[in-house]
């Protein structure tokens, strides 16, 4: 795999961008990779920045940082629906399997009950 030659490009964050992610990630409910997803950042960056956040090194510059209630709601609501594809992922596998298992259970069945060879005495 070729190495990519020349600047690296590192992505700056403002500050009030820093305190909004932070803020998001600390709602009940929410976790620090849904909020990290949906910002398009990595989770561990999101983590070193709540880590600054608690040690006073990143600091909202307008004072207090505001999480709107439509946004908190979208972010549950995205949680919820996440959290419900999960689980109606495992059902349908499992209703997979047992079509599988059914199928070849017939079809084993179905196999040793012709095995007589149509003779019937």
């Amino acid at each position: 795999m070729p190495r990519i030659v020349g600047p690296r490009k590192v992505k700056q964050y403002s500050t009030e961008f820093k305190v909004t992610a932070v803020k998001l990630s600390q709602l009940q409910g929410i976790q620090v990779q849904d909020v990290a997803e949906e910002l398009d950042i990595h989770p561990f960056m999101l983590s070193r920045w709540r880590k600054e956040y608690r040690e006073g090194k990143i600091v909202a510059k307008t004072g207090k940082v505001e999480i709107d209630a439509k946004t908190t709601a979208e972010l549950r609501r995205l949680r919820k629906l996440e959290r419900d594809h999960k689980r109606l992922q495992m059902e349908h596998d499992l209703l997979k399997k047992a079509i599988r298992f059914c199928s070849a259970r017939r079809k084993k069945s179905s196999s040793s009950s012709s095995g007589n060879g149509g003779n019937i005495r």
